[in-house]
């Protein structure tokens, strides 16, 4: 979510009037002899637009030559910018400042501004500082305001010093109401010494001692660079002169590009230590070519000491030819290398490649997150106004031109999630809103609950959701949320038929917005939409907690009774036991890829605190086969030896993938008879040599979302092949593997559309074993989770989280995050076991996901799953009876038991395993 420009000020504004005909002199910092420090570029506009950037706006300068608008006359020089079509406060323009500012200086900054359009009044122009950090959420800082008016220049000054030094450090220029263009004549941002700004400077453009680049600014010519597949240049300028370096006075192009991988390149063999992060900064562009716009990427290819190559994605970036852009990304070497080399890549051949500068240095350690300030919240209170309809429509405004008015007939009921979190709740009205005259997906009923909501709070979305009569096929009805003009996906429901359909989601708000709108879209216009008993509220973790405690204790605990006998057991009474449980069997199990295993730290977390396996890709078809007849076993096979000599049972991902875009090159081109070859080809020199060493495997990827085998080979591809799986290893538990089944906010995979689909499959035979959950989920909603359980749980079939992740900037939230998913899966009876998709910082597929940082420091998140692992293993004491016996109610897994007497201390191991009967336990002392 974007940070939004408050239209509202607290606090006094300065306002200081500049004449038309005002000098230079008199309005910027001149007078102070400080004028040559001044760190922006290009600050008169003398330039055009150059180095500045118009944000989510349009942007050209105004000058004599190409006229100037509304009669405005600059304050000095020969031209101002104009920011123009501006939708949203914070629009304006912004330059980045981030290799010009050091730390613990103070910087004056000094901008002539004027707004234009129609307003009554003066319009407040502010200058803000945008902090932004890697792994963490922006800052925004105030550096100064003034009151703007359609009359005359006015002056905006102000100062700000940095504590500490981000990645990035924006300087941008805002305020005005939508629709009001912001004139800008001239910008000064000035250090308070200009001996100490220079030297700043100089420490910020060189990186010092910390940057492994050398030569990183070109200023010794193309030494320490090379071409990789293509040829290197460097330059003053481009293009006549319209390409400049951002910063210093050369940049390099790598021209001469026939191939998408071309580019320019640095050996860093020897500056580069192994398990340490590292941030990278480029600034690039692209020259020349047919694009103007393309991904450009820096990437490193490693060398380990056993001449195995590796290729590490660092970061990409959208670069074009109109401007420079800022390249950001980490890694960390897990293996000994014999030769590394970073290089960017990425545009297609024909297009340059232009580096201004590359930055590599040791990454900054994140501070850890503080968790959120969260007071008075009302928990299970809707914050949905009338939305019983008893005030008519109060409250309530049509999104666009359609119409309002209230029907009668809905349920009285709450729906079954939200009766499940709420508890006994009054009834619903029976009114409802209808919909009609809707001429677009997005009309529909709204409301504003900006002042509602609280950041960082988990709300529950609830409604009854009907659509009119005649309809073409089923519609999909989504509650949605516009946070600042950017969607939220609130809950999805497809609804096909004459009658009610339960729609149930939720979100969570982590950045303070301008503006809340809720709404309720989706079906095709001309469509009637009815929707009945929104609710929205926030969601109490910590009640629904004890509840799963409880049920924990049913669903995974056993009665045990240990019966001691021996020569002496008559004399036992009263002897002391001790109980403790050295691991829970419940398997919780992680992603693992083939690097990982080079890192001690990685593997004393992994092997400490999972007991299950599944391969990041290593298992994947384009991974063994990436060319056909060209197979790599090696990787798999080495994985699978470091899990049998660690005693960890593994999952097979995948042997196939129905997305298209996941399949390679050569499998994509084949036609019919051969791609079936191939499949057959896939499924026999897989499971034949890998025969009985997984114990499940993932069939077929996301059936629910992909169709690139089935499109092209019929219905039946499906089921023959989880038939031939099991024909070729029949001990392997074969699943279905898809995600968003138990989030509520994708149509296409609800519970009940899995079911169908496995259903189908069996029915056409397939022998579908188990149920794969992948689990990638936001703001989760326990009772929204266990709904899918509950119902995926009629099929007997046991349920695995197979792939769970959860992310948030802010280490305490995802930690909250993390505990609902793993309470609730371990609290419900259908599940059988839950893998992570990964643990470790730059090892998982999405950001702010890991609870170790890449270094091995264990975040929030990665303390709440160690608390709730210790939470779940059972250790206790007491006292033999008079029958011989000590009685316990544990965890299922492995326990030693120690009996001291008075001659002698005994210990002896034993497994609880699953069962409705109390285990009885004989202990011969």
């Amino acid at each position: 979510m974007r940070r939004l420009f408050a239209s509202c000020f607290r606090g006094p504004v300065s306002k200081r009037h500049i004449q038309p005909d005002s000098k230079r002199s008199e309005v910027t910092m001149a007078s102070q002899g400080t004028v040559n420090t001044n760190i922006i570029h290009n600050h008169d506009f003398s330039g055009g637009l150059h180095s500045w950037h118009p944000n989510c706006c349009d942007g050209y300068v105004a000058s004599g030559e190409s006229g100037y608008l509304g009669g405005v006359t600059p304050n000095s020089g020969g031209g101002y910018a104009v920011i123009s079509n501006r939708t949203e406060c914070w629009q304006g323009l912004e330059q980045d400042i981030s290799r010009k500012v050091s730390p613990s200086l103070t910087y004056t900054v000094s901008a002539i501004v004027r707004v234009l359009g129609a307003l009554q009044g003066p319009a407040t122009v502010q200058a803000t500082l945008k902090l932004e950090y890697l792994n963490a959420a922006p800052n925004y800082i105030s550096v100064g305001r003034t009151l703007a008016t359609k009359e005359r220049w006015e002056n905006l000054e102000g100062k700000f010093s940095l504590e500490s030094m981000p990645n990035r450090v924006v300087f941008y220029l805002e305020g005005p109401s939508p629709g009001v263009d912001l004139l800008i004549d001239s910008v000064t941002i000035t250090c308070s010494s200009v001996k100490e700004c220079k030297e700043a400077n100089t420490r910020c453009l060189t990186d010092g001692d910390q940057n492994i680049i050398q030569n990183s600014n070109f200023d010794d010519g193309l030494n320490n660079w090379s071409g990789r597949g293509c040829k290197i240049l460097r330059h003053d300028s481009m293009g006549d002169g319209k390409v400049l370096p951002l910063n210093g006075k050369f940049f390099a192009s790598a021209t001469e590009r026939t191939q998408s991988w071309n580019g320019i390149q640095q050996e860093i063999t020897g500056r580069v230590q192994r398990k340490l992060a590292y941030e990278v900064t480029a600034t690039v562009r692209i020259f020349g070519g047919t694009v103007t716009s393309t991904d450009v990427r820096a990437t490193l290819w490693v060398q380990t000491q056993n001449q195995r190559e590796q290729y590490i994605g660092i970061a990409n970036s959208q670069a074009t030819d109109k401007d420079w852009v800022q390249l950001q990304g980490k890694f960390l070497l897990n293996s000994v290398v014999s030769k590394v080399v970073i290089y960017l890549e990425g545009p297609p051949a024909g297009t340059d490649i232009l580096l201004n500068s590359l930055v590599v240095k040791h990454a900054a350690k994140v501070p850890p997150s503080l968790p959120p300030v969260i007071d008075n919240v009302a928990f299970g209170v809707n914050i949905v106004e009338n939305s019983n309809l008893n005030n008519a429509l109060n409250g309530w405004s049509a999104l666009g031109p359609c119409t309002l008015s209230i029907g009668t007939g809905s349920p009285h009921l709450l729906p079954p999630m939200a009766r499940d979190s709420l508890g006994p709740h009054e009834p619903l009205s029976g009114r409802y809103i209808l919909v009609t005259n809707r001429t677009q997906t997005w009309m529909g009923p709204s409301q504003t609950i900006t002042d509602k909501l609280k950041l960082y709070v988990t709300y529950q979305v609830s409604a009854w959701v009907r659509v009119g009569r005649g309809t073409s096929g089923p519609q999909n009805v989504n509650v949605a949320l516009g946070v600042d003009g950017q969607w939220v996906n609130g809950g999805q429901a497809e609804v096909g038929d004459d009658r009610w359909h339960e729609l149930g989601g939720s979100f969570r708000i982590e950045k303070q917005p301008s503006k809340v709108l809720v709404y309720i879209q989706g079906p095709s216009s001309g469509v009637d939409l009815m929707v009945a008993g929104l609710q929205i509220f926030p969601v109490d973790r910590q009640a629904r907690f004890k509840h799963l405690k409880r049920q924990t204790d049913k669903v995974r605990k056993r009665d045990v009774v240990l019966k001691f006998s021996g020569p002496n057991a008559c004399n036992l009474l009263g002897t002391f036991v001790k109980v403790r449980q050295t691991q829970n069997s419940f398997p919780i199990g992680s992603c693992v890829m083939r690097t990982n295993i080079d890192n001690e730290d990685f593997v004393d977390f992994f092997v400490k605190n999972f007991n299950w396996a599944v391969f990041g890709n290593e298992l994947k078809w384009p991974w063994i086969e990436p060319q056909q007849g060209n197979f790599n076993y090696k990787d798999a096979d080495e994985l699978l030896d470091f899990c049998k000599k660690n005693s960890i049972e593994v999952r097979g991902h995948c042997i196939f993938w129905e997305v298209e875009y996941t399949i390679q090159s050569w499998v994509r081109a084949l036609i019919k008879n051969d791609l079936m070859t191939a499949i057959q080809n896939r499924l026999t020199g897989l499971l034949t040599k890998y025969k009985g060493k997984f114990r499940h495997y993932d069939v077929n990827n996301e059936m629910l979302h992909g169709s690139f085998y089935q499109d092209r080979l019929g219905k039946d591809i499906r089921a023959n092949m989880f038939k031939t799986a099991s024909q070729l290893d029949p001990s392997a538990t074969l699943f279905v593997n898809d995600y968003h089944i138990e989030d509520g906010c994708d149509t296409r995979s609800s519970p009940e559309k899995y079911i169908e689909h496995i259903l189908d499959l069996q029915e056409q035979g397939g022998p579908v074993g188990g149920i794969g959950l992948q689990g990638h989920i936001d703001s989760p909603v326990g009772t929204i989770v266990c709904s899918a359980l509950d119902m995926l749980g009629i099929l007997g079939l046991p349920i695995w989280f197979t792939e769970l992740d959860l992310s948030s900037v802010n280490e305490c939230v995802r930690a909250d995050d993390l505990e609902v998913m793993l309470r609730e899966a371990f609290a419900h009876p259908g599940v059988e076991g839950i893998m992570l998709w990964g643990f470790w910082e730059l090892f998982m597929s999405r950001n702010n996901a890991h609870l170790v940082d890449a270094e091995g420091s264990i975040n929030e998140a990665g303390k709440r799953y160690l608390a709730l692992k210790q939470e779940w293993l059972t250790h206790t004491h007491g006292h033999i009876d008079n029958q011989g016996q000590f009685g316990f109610r544990g965890f299922q897994g492995s326990y030693t038991v120690e009996v001291v007497t008075l001659s002698k201390k005994f210990s002896q191991t034993f497994v609880v395993d699953k069962g409705d009967s109390p285990l009885v336990v004989s202990i011969n002392l």
